[in-house]
């Protein structure tokens, strides 16, 4: 699946401009990023430290590319040139010829914290420094560099190739031409570009992920069980999924970090983790990644 403002980007064999981009994380989010670039003329570097999930990475972009084919939306000669666009290094020193860089890494301020201080280094003095965080405060990143004016959330929704939006969060010193080129960069992918401002979950996990918990409660609470509550969501709500299988999708101990930024960050309990998602990420069931969440599979 995806959508046909992408499909139309993806015939074309040129870059649209002299942009390069390097997509930091070649997991779910990461492979998503380098394919929607790729498919739109870019030349992309996707950077892991791990050769493993690189090839893990190239290998679920060239699955999604042959989905396009069996639609029809991409020809298998547009699928060879965008599989040609997209390389794999290991070392952020690849990083270094990039006009923009994505970070798409895990959902810890720690770690992002450093990728952030390391590129700010690293990275061209004109470089654009995006975050794909779905929660973490955009001004606190920027801080651990000496560029917050250039560093900027570009938050893509799950699975990256299909869904349309992209939050575009502005910290507090990103500057006007940043927030521009970024607009522009996510439309030029095919993407549906709404500006937000930088609080914990931005707009979409603030509103979401307490339904998720919410959800969650229903089942630890034995209102109904993980079919019944996510059945009611899609066909009381006419939701395409209900929220315990999208938790599931999104990986549950994502989910967990998002609740946490937003309990810690704005205080409320009604931002509170449910106790069994906290037990069901500690025993390891993390959603469709690790066969096993609120659903088996």
């Amino acid at each position: 699946m995806t959508n046909t403002s992408t499909d139309a980007a993806s015939q074309s064999a040129a870059a649209p401009s002299d942009e390069r981009v390097a997509v930091i994380g070649a997991g779910q989010m990461g492979n998503g990023i380098a394919h929607v670039f790729a498919q739109a003329g870019f030349p992309v570097t996707m950077i892991d430290v791990s050769a493993d999930a690189l090839a893990r990475g190239r290998d679920t972009i060239a699955k999604n590319l042959d989905r396009q084919v069996k639609k029809g939306s991409v020809t298998a000669e547009a699928k060879a040139a965008i599989l040609g666009r997209v390389r794999g290094e290991t070392t952020l020193d690849a990083a270094a010829s990039a006009t923009l860089v994505v970070e798409a890494a895990t959902e810890n301020r720690d770690l992002k914290f450093r990728i952030f201080a390391d590129l700010d280094r690293l990275a061209a003095p004109e470089a654009i420094l995006a975050t794909n965080t779905s929660s973490i405060s955009i001004t606190e990143i920027a801080a651990r560099t000496q560029r917050p004016a250039q560093v900027i959330g570009m938050h893509f929704m799950n699975p990256v190739p299909v869904m349309q939006l992209v939050e575009v969060i502005r910290g507090l010193a990103t500057s006007d031409e940043t927030t521009r080129r970024v607009v522009g960069l996510a439309s030029a992918v095919g993407k549906t570009p709404v500006e937000v401002n930088d609080y914990p979950g931005f707009v979409a996990n603030r509103i979401l992920m307490p339904m998720i918990n919410e959800a969650v409660y229903c089942l630890m609470e034995g209102v109904g069980t993980a079919e019944s509550i996510d059945t009611v969501m899609k066909l009381g709500m006419n939701h395409p999924m209900g929220p315990l299988a999208l938790a599931d999708l999104i990986g549950l101990d994502t989910c967990l970090a998002i609740l946490e930024v937003l309990h810690d960050g704005l205080g409320d309990p009604k931002y509170r983790p449910c106790p069994l998602l906290r037990k069901y990420v500690a025993a390891g069931w993390l959603g469709r990644k690790s066969g096993r969440g609120f659903h088996a599979y």
